[in-house]
């Protein structure tokens, strides 16, 4: 290795490139299968990625490392294998972010880019620009997904589809000693004279730790925006970044997707999808799990499981720590319906709950009602929101069609769909008369409304204790824990995304930092955007911080312009 810090990281840089192999690695890129959007969608694999090897770490874990974006493998199929700056960078940020919430993921390393481009067309809109080739490298225990024992699928009823492995179970049988003997040790170890048995209690395993990934999600807003069954881990990781979003304000049916047109992954169906996809993993167990063992394990196991994980750790959001009440469920789902009739910021909201008390004095509540109360969308907002998106001859066609054609209107347009764009009308046209002070003085009445539920709730917690103060302190402590401050939210990413296009790097720097403190201010972290001469940066990289484009503090709820951002 070089000795001095610049020459080390040149060399790094051709090592994560993928322009220097590193001594011991055997470039590989794994072959898959997987439900895309329901269907089956027959051999995938490694389009972009390449395996590196494994590296054992000191106390003998192990590490799978790859390059994302290096370019073409035998699975890249029309495409080129290269990755672009702007999804590298979500990417990257976006999985140190989960890490430092305490979520299961794979994780970034690097971010290596280049002068090279590759042209894309980012909304499929017909205007493609050219981006800078970048690479990312990828670490996990293991990259191996639910789509990779799909590999043995026979051909699919609906799409005629089949994998590249059928009947090849010496493989399945190979795959499966492999991922249980390293990833689940104990398992094997305790079933060792029983192979369905063994294969049984791995099931179950994945159920259960799959069931509390989702349930991870739901509770700090995210949304994965791409549920395929090639993009769930078959140790229960957060696997494959791309069109992913964090919610800003609460919407059950938030699609982070631009290209989910039916909301298949909406942010409420994450956790029936994430079922769906481990009933097609059991599916491809079979012969080696029979179907009626693992089919009754995943109706035993995963709802039970999701829904205690979910509630152990929403109680913690809402600081209560000491008993464990019937009443809960209730007053957790009556919260996101108050936020969602005031249309709360999710993140916002939850962090700004610990400053509640049970003895709050009145004016102490008037004024913690107001910070609440402005963490809600504005009238302004609100329009953006349910603004109408079809053309009104559209619409009227479609419902026309409806009426006297249903089984063509199936075929060219959702029920769903059109059921959303009456109801956004509606609430548009309601916009109009709706004045700030009617919207602000409703909002107050609802959230009053459950404040006052969640007082009397605080109540029997504090009845049950011994010392109020003691009590107070630890849950302040553990809601300060489990509610971030900061995610990464779209117009961050983007901002730092545009400044890094333009070559100044220091707005990715600073947001990591950030993203690694997520629960409370980084330490000696300014929220100043840094000189931007000192990268080398170019005049346009400032364009971000005109009047049009003004820099809100990074625990903000969005800006107006940022509900313009598409990830598709």
């Amino acid at each position: 290795p070089a000795a001095d810090p610049a020459a080390a990281e040149a060399e790094a840089a051709l090592f994560f490139s993928g322009n220097r192999v590193l001594a011991g690695a055997e470039p590989a890129a794994h072959c898959y299968c997987g439900h895309q959007f329901g269907s089956f969608a027959g051999q995938l694999g490694d389009g972009a990625a390449m395996y590196l090897g494994e590296v054992l770490g000191p106390g003998g874990e192990r590490w799978e490392i790859q390059l994302k974006g290096a370019g073409i493998t035998p699975f890249s199929r029309q495409a080129d294998g290269r990755k672009v700056l702007r999804s590298s960078v979500r990417e990257f940020l976006c999985s140190e972010a989960m890490f430092h919430l305490g979520i299961p993921t794979t994780r970034a390393g690097s971010c290596v880019t280049s002068d090279s481009t590759v042209v894309r067309d980012v909304f499929y809109d017909g205007n493609p620009k050219n981006e800078r080739c970048t690479v990312v490298l990828r670490i996990a225990s293991t990259f191996i997904r639910f789509g990779s024992f799909e590999i043995f699928k026979p051909p699919d009823e609906f799409t005629g589809r089949k994998g590249p492995s059928v009947n090849r179970n010496d493989i399945r049988i190979q795959m499966l000693d492999y991922v249980i003997s390293t990833f689940y040790p104990e398992i094997q170890e305790a079933y060792s004279d029983s192979t369905i048995q063994r294969n049984a209690a791995f099931f179950k395993e994945i159920t259960k730790r799959t069931a509390r990934l989702v349930a991870d999600w739901q509770c700090v807003g995210f949304c994965h925006g791409v549920l395929n069954t090639d993009n769930m881990s078959i140790v229960g990781l957060t696997i494959d970044y791309g069109p992913f979003g964090f919610m800003d304000r609460y919407d059950p049916e938030h699609v982070c997707n631009g290209s989910d047109n039916t909301g298949r992954y909406a942010y409420n169906k994450q956790p029936e999808i994430c079922k769906w996809n481990l009933g097609k993993l059991a599916e491809a167990l079979v012969p080696e799990l029979p179907l009626e063992i693992s089919q009754l394990i995943l109706e035993e196991e995963y709802d039970a499981e999701f829904e205690k994980h979910y509630l152990q750790k929403m109680r913690k959001k809402l600081g209560l720590i000491q008993l464990e009440l019937e009443e809960d469920s209730k007053l957790v789902s009556e919260l996101l319906e108050t936020m969602h009739l005031t249309a709360g910021d999710f993140t916002n909201i939850f962090y700004l709950l610990s400053s509640f008390s049970v003895d709050i004095d009145p004016s102490k509540f008037e004024d913690f009602l107001e910070e609440l109360t402005s963490q809600c969308a504005s009238v302004e907002e609100l329009k953006v929101v349910f603004k109408p998106q079809m053309d009104p001859r559209q619409l009227s066609m479609m419902l026309m069609l409806a009426q006297s054609n249903p089984q063509l209107f199936a075929l060219i347009g959702t029920k769903a769909n059109i059921n959303k764009e009456l109801e956004r009308i509606e609430q548009f046209s309601k916009l109009q008369q709706l004045t700030a002070d009617d919207l602000l003085s409703r909002n107050k009445r609802h959230w009053k409304e459950w404040l006052e539920k969640y007082r009397v709730r605080l109540q029997k917690e504090l009845e049950s204790v011994g010392n109020a103060d003691a009590w107070n302190t630890e849950r302040v402590k553990v809601m300060n824990s489990n509610n971030p401050k900061y995610i990464l939210r779209n117009y961050i990413a983007q901002n730092a995304i545009e400044a890094a296009e333009n070559g100044d790097f220091s707005e990715v720097r600073n947001v990591l930092k950030l993203l690694e403190h997520p629960f409370q201010e980084a330490e000696g972290f300014q929220e100043v955007k840094e000189d931007a001469e000192e990268e080398g940066a170019s005049a346009a990289a400032a364009v971000c911080s005109q009047e049009t484009r003004s820099k809100p503090p990074y625990c903000s709820k969005p800006p107006l312009w940022a509900s313009e951002l598409c990830v598709t």
